[in-house]
């Protein structure tokens, strides 16, 4: 079933989860493990992310160097043929611009399509390290409404139809000028085809409202999911504003800074989460999205207090 039929069809709210890949050298009985914890909450789908392959320079004795492809992790399409192999549940995974060319996102389609699998994430992606702006394989494509465009042309070719997903910013992509224009380019992914949006972490529910708001006013009428993150260390404070552009509310950085430990941060971020979730819920979202970053613990606590 595709996620909009989901949506559609869903009687409650759900929630949903985002995993990483693991590292290789992980087994598909702990992986599936991992995954199973989160199965008792009527869990709808499971997005896996999609990373840009990395390359390390090595010296040879002759003082010349050679370039080597640096993969770490398994595979999103292993992932999900692991997970579907013993979960009913929906995957959905990710699909980026940034390192594929248009031949090899059309193989990755094949994958999925064999698979099974009918719902995919368009994302153009991240620069990959050292690079100051994002820099699309050659070929390739600059931005995500020509991904989901390429993925429509691929349905058009072969009889599919994948239900695409697209990433909203509710305090804007930190490349925008303004939300004004970033709310500008979610449309463009829509009117490409993209069929829902699930949303950048955000702590300030109010945020996600006004968000909501400005695209509906904007011709965005496709369901826009929120996606939410627990704070799990004092660290995150800094990181996470620096790495995805968002704001953490001054009564949250001030409760994590009076916090005794590690482990009252934990439980602060936790208990904040699950606030924002009861609040999202009030306001009948269809559905929660949450950001695991390889971490289990404390969705699970939020997904037993709140579904």
């Amino acid at each position: 079933m595709n996620i909009t039929e989901i949506l559609e069809s869903s009687a409650r709210p759900f929630p949903s989860i985002e995993i990483v890949p693991p590292l290789n050298g992980i087994s598909k009985d702990e992986l599936l493990n991992t995954v199973g914890q989160f199965m008792d909450f009527d869990l709808k789908y499971i997005n896996v992310t999609c990373h840009r392959d990395e390359f390390e320079f090595r010296q040879h004795a002759d003082g010349s160097f050679s370039r080597h492809l640096v993969r770490n992790r398994i595979s999103p399409v292993a992932v999900c043929g692991a997970i579907m192999s013993r979960y009913k549940v929906e995957m959905v995974p990710h699909i980026i611009c940034g390192g594929n060319s248009p031949e090899e996102i059309d193989s990755l389609l094949y994958d999925f399509n064999f698979l099974g699998i009918g719902n995919v994430m368009a994302l153009r992606g991240d620069s990959i390290t050292g690079e100051k702006r994002f820099t699309p394989t050659p070929g390739g494509y600059n931005h995500a409404d020509e991904l989901v465009s390429a993925i429509r042309r691929f349905d058009g070719k072969n009889g599919s139809h994948f239900c695409i997903g697209v990433g909203g910013y509710p305090e804007k992509h930190f490349e925008a000028a303004n939300l004004d224009t970033d709310i500008v380019n979610l449309k463009k992914k829509v009117d490409a085809g993209a069929d829902y949006i699930i949303t950048q972490m955000f702590f300030d529910n109010e945020v996600f409202y006004s968000f909501v708001d400005k695209c509906r006013k904007a011709g965005i009428m496709v369901p826009i999911i929120p996606g939410l993150k627990p704070l799990s260390t004092a660290r995150q404070v800094a990181a996470l504003p620096e790495a995805f552009s968002l704001d953490i509310p001054l009564e949250l950085t001030e409760a994590i800074s009076k916090a005794s430990g590690p482990e009252d941060v934990y439980r602060i971020g936790t208990e904040w989460c699950i606030r924002q979730t009861k609040d999202l819920l009030r306001h009948e979202v269809q559905a929660v999205h949450y950001y695991t970053m390889g971490k289990s613990r404390n969705i699970v606590e939020i997904l037993k207090a709140c579904f």
